[in-house]
């Protein structure tokens, strides 16, 4: 019988303790700051920056959103970057993806000062990750594992396969594994029987944007299966990149969608943000 790993429990766990953290802070007049940037009004993107600043207001973070018309030129978006590295009481700055496609979004993340970069998109923290140094790590994947070791799922020396490379979360998580000691695979749309490599994981991150890509068949007796996709069925209902009602059946441990990574992604970012709070003031 599979275990569900509840991402909704664990991330109230997480925002309880920054609570706290945050209520010690402001005994100290360090009140952590968000700005929030975003270019056009992509629907999807609404939703997630309201969920950020519902996560704020619930932990005592300051928020602030920067909303940019949709015409917005690069050059404009670099300076208002560099208008909020230089605000002292601005702590973390997070520019909302997707925007408009004039604009080079890795020259933006580029520009955000790595020490406020809450998201863990800048060159210098992906190679900090890397290095296995302090930095701000991508939320998602950093949520994975705070999962993980919240159920006491052991990674070090497992198998591990992750499905997908973006730079977002199919990297970084490897990476975090990596650091984590599992021996790890990487999966893509050129990899060849992709059924042979995942029948020998012990753990499994699918995040390959493919609704229930992962069949039961994939699978192997007792994997844990961790499912980072979000894609809308043909019903307007959520659905993970993993198909779960077979899959469960298998798996010893498996994320729900909604409810598992997503909430993790938000509890993640806010707790980056107190860490950068508390790093820029000694």
């Amino acid at each position: 019988m599979f275990k569900l790993l509840d991402g909704k429990e664990v991330a109230s766990k997480v925002r309880l303790g920054l609570k706290e953290e945050v209520t010690k802070l402001k005994e100290e007049n360090i009140i952590p700051k968000l700005a929030v940037i975003m270019v056009g009004n992509d629907s999807a993107s609404q939703i997630y920056v309201r969920n950020k600043s519902k996560a704020c207001e619930e932990i005592g973070i300051e928020f602030e959103e920067f909303l940019l018309d949709e015409n917005t030129s690069q050059e404009e978006l670099l300076e208002l970057i560099d208008t909020l590295n230089n605000k002292k009481e601005v702590n973390g700055i997070l520019l909302q993806s997707p925007i408009p496609k004039h604009l080079d979004i890795n020259e933006a993340f580029r520009r955000i000062s790595p020490e406020k970069d809450v998201d863990g998109f800048n060159p210098v923290n992906v190679g900090k990750l890397t290095l296995g140094q302090n930095g701000f790590v991508s939320c998602t994947p950093s949520g994975v594992i705070k999962i993980l070791e919240e159920y006491n799922i052991d990674i070090e020396g497992k198998n591990a396969v992750v499905l997908g490379r973006s730079n977002i979360v199919g990297k970084p998580m490897s990476q975090c594994l990596l650091n984590k000691n599992a021996t790890v695979t990487i999966c893509h749309s050129k990899t060849r029987n992709i059924e042979n490599i995942t029948k020998n994981a012990d753990i499994i991150v699918a995040a390959i944007g493919k609704k229930e890509f992962v069949k039961e068949n994939m699978v192997k007796e007792g994997a844990v299966v961790i499912d980072v996709g979000i894609n809308r069925g043909e019903d307007g209902k959520l659905k993970g990149d993993v198909d779960f009602e077979n899959v469960s059946k298998k798996a010893s441990y498996i994320t729900p969608v909604p409810g598992g990574v997503g909430p993790m992604t938000v509890a993640m970012l806010m707790n980056n943000v107190v860490k950068a709070a508390k790093e820029q003031n000694n």
